[in-house]
């Protein structure tokens, strides 16, 4: 995959995926201009900029979306990417927008992530750039269906994921979050702005807090953790991704099985998941996508 220009703007979040991309879109080639954002993107950005000509950053704020545009514009950037998570509550609460983003904001019907994004693309697009899907130069990295660990899922955990992927996809219907935890076909975790790993240990608290209180009862089992693309997932942001974080997340908190939708979920270093999940006696299982 290549862009008309041999440029691609890459507006950076946290975490791995954006290196991830960036590897990926230089290995095909690209010039790769980064907007790094100062209150999510590592700073590491800058020394893999310094180490290839053909990488540029710049840094901006969140609420920055005027000098955005003004930026790839200068640039040449016609294709851009979203790769990395923004926190939830970084967009509602920690942003200072200027005054394009004040307006677009003032618009929205309802302030939910999926909302923001989408008028944020089409403000880029209605400036001549195109925002193309976050899977971009990664598609080997989609989850690939069936048993990804040397143990499936077993017979309760079955159970567990069937019923916590109906209520994942509820909630992620209504764009509150794309992850469930389930012990006993009983909902002990959903996601919200906290993130997924947030949701896993506040699941991974609550069951040892009924331990400790001899409250347990029905509840004394292993959690399953169900993750979900949305039903309409808009593929240029905020696809599902796991990484080695999730699977020790779900060490500390006593979860078994990871249940996630192939084709709709990104995998960062899968060897190395596979060899930590197996250690842990941890099954991780791709949905086929219905």
């Amino acid at each position: 995959m290549s862009t008309a220009s041999g440029k691609l703007g890459l507006i950076a979040g946290n975490g791995r995926f954006p290196f991830l991309l960036l590897d990926a879109a230089r290995a095909h080639g690209m010039t790769v201009v980064v907007a790094a954002i100062k209150e999510e993107t590592d700073p590491e950005i800058d020394q893999r900029a310094e180490a290839d000509p053909a990488i540029r950053v710049h840094w901006l704020s969140l609420g920055e979306l005027s000098r955005l545009i003004e930026t790839f514009h200068k640039e040449g950037v016609m294709q851009a990417v979203m790769a990395g998570q923004v926190r939830h509550k970084q967009i509602f609460s920690s942003i200072r927008p200027d005054w394009r983003l004040a307006k677009l904001l003032l618009s929205l019907r309802t302030r939910n992530t999926d909302m923001l994004l989408g008028a944020v693309a089409k403000v880029l697009g209605d400036e001549g750039i195109e925002l193309i899907s976050s899977t971009s130069y990664l598609e080997p990295l989609l989850a690939k269906p069936g048993v990804l660990t040397a143990r499936a899922p077993g017979e309760q955990e079955q159970l567990d994921i069937a019923y916590g992927r109906n209520v994942a996809l509820a909630i992620a219907g209504y764009d509150i979050g794309q992850t469930v935890v389930i012990a006993g076909q009983a909902c002990v975790a959903v996601e919200a702005m906290e993130g997924t790993d947030a949701a896993i240990e506040r699941a991974g608290a609550l069951m040892r807090s009924l331990a400790e209180e001899g409250e347990a009862s029905t509840l004394a089992r292993s959690l399953t953790v169900v993750k979900v693309a949305r039903p309409k997932q808009d593929m240029r942001f905020d696809v599902p991704v796991i990484g080695i974080g999730t699977i020790e997340t779900m060490q500390r908190a006593g979860a078994t099985c990871l249940a996630i939708e192939a084709g709709r979920t990104l995998i960062f270093d899968s060897d190395t998941i596979r060899s930590r999940a197996d250690a842990a006696g941890i099954a991780v299982f791709a949905m086929e996508h219905r």
